[in-house]
């Protein structure tokens, strides 16, 4: 299992972590089981925000002796209201649902303790206020109930805000094949690294919408951390299957996410997701997939290939991924990758086919360029 550096914690977390969303009512020795090949696969990162209970009673008895190889998180702000899920801003409650949670997973500490789900800018504000989560969640850093904070959002404004403050060391924040476009993306994802906090990418399925067996995808904009940008579309016409293997291609694809979460119910699925490791290239191929999400999508590339065939024979959308990759980071294996290329940006005639192809308006000469420049 291959891992990354969550942000300034410096803690080395494996690049597929585990969602625990859809193991609430799973029988426990099933849940058991899950969590214990997740740890046994490589996993080390787990995280649960139900307050249920029977959930944390399972969660604890899944931890046994497993504790310290293992970084947990805990969501404060997520209660219960009788016997049923809530979410409240409220300390003193907060308070007494966090420590029900520490005695509970038998630990004495959270690992990531989350600000917990956290979107309008008025909710942040309630947040961030004097006395508010954020002091309660420091205070538990200091006494050492808790080791870092972080938040959990579906709001790429609100999201920024968090990174920008300062406060936050891990932000938990929707990224998937579907939200590839979502105004505000490009500017979210080099903000975590510039201020080196560590990202965790949630529904990375889509919460299992891209996974349906249906043609027509069905998208709320929480799924998409778009919740700023009201009339967009939910309904996609997808061209073809898309699994989880493809689903995690592009998540991993982006360098500033340390870690993934998603959500595995049974063994059968936690394998279907370490599945990634064992594909192929082809298997991982996600260029096709991006069109279909592509409503906000203009002058930049998706990687579909539609400008293609180009005389040069120049694969233009693996090398524009390159490209873009690099830009953010150029490490050896991005380098090695653009070397493997049959055929480089250097071998462009700029004949001009590509641009009048491209149904995004993208100016692949101008990328070329600049592959060159950043390549050689």
């Amino acid at each position: 299992m291959n891992q990354r550096t969550l942000g300034s914690t410096g803690i080395a977390v494996s690049e597929i972590g585990l969602g625990t969303e859809f193991l609430l009512g799973v029988p426990r020795h099933e849940a058991v089981r899950v969590v214990a090949e997740a740890i046994e696969s490589g996993i080390n990162y787990v995280d649960m925000f139900w307050a249920h209970p029977q959930f944390r009673n399972t969660m604890g008895a899944a931890f046994r002796g497993r504790r310290k190889d293992v970084v947990i998180t805990a969501h404060l702000g997520s209660t219960m209201k009788g016997d049923q899920y809530d979410i409240s801003r409220d300390p003193e409650l907060c308070t007494d649902f966090f420590h029900d949670y520490l005695t509970r997973m038998r630990t004495d500490y959270a690992d990531i303790l989350f600000l917990h789900n956290c979107n309008k800018p008025e909710d942040y504000d309630t947040v961030v206020s004097p006395g508010g989560l954020l002091e309660r969640a420091q205070s538990f850093v200091k006494q050492g109930k808790a080791h870092f904070v972080g938040l959990s959002c579906h709001n790429v404004a609100t999201a920024l805000r968090a990174i920008e403050s300062g406060a936050i060391d891990v932000l938990m924040f929707p990224v998937n094949l579907a939200s590839y476009a979502v105004p505000g993306k490009k500017k979210l994802l080099p903000a975590c690294a510039k201020h080196r906090v560590g990202l965790v990418a949630m529904k990375v399925f889509g919460g299992g919408s891209l996974l349906r067996d249906k043609r027509i995808v069905e998208l709320e904009d929480y799924q998409m951390g778009r919740q700023e940008v009201p009339g967009a579309p939910s309904h996609y016409d997808k061209p073809a299957e898309i699994t989880p293997v493809q689903c995690l291609a592009y998540v991993l694809d982006q360098p500033q996410v340390a870690t993934t979460v998603p959500g595995c119910k049974s063994v059968d699925e936690l394998r279907e997701a370490l599945r990634y490791y064992a594909a192929s290239e082809e298997e991982k191929d996600y260029r096709h997939i991006l069109p279909t999400f592509a409503q906000f999508a203009t002058g930049e590339c998706v990687y579909c290939n539609h400008c293609l065939p180009c005389p040069s024979k120049i694969d233009i959308g693996r090398l524009v991924s390159l490209l873009e990759q690099g830009k953010r980071e150029l490490t050896d294996q991005i380098r090695s990758s653009y070397e493997d290329l049959s055929n480089k940006a250097t071998d462009c005639t700029e004949c001009g086919q590509c641009s009048k192809r491209c149904p995004f308006g993208v100016d692949v000469i101008g990328k070329m360029q600049e592959a060159v420049a950043l390549f050689g």
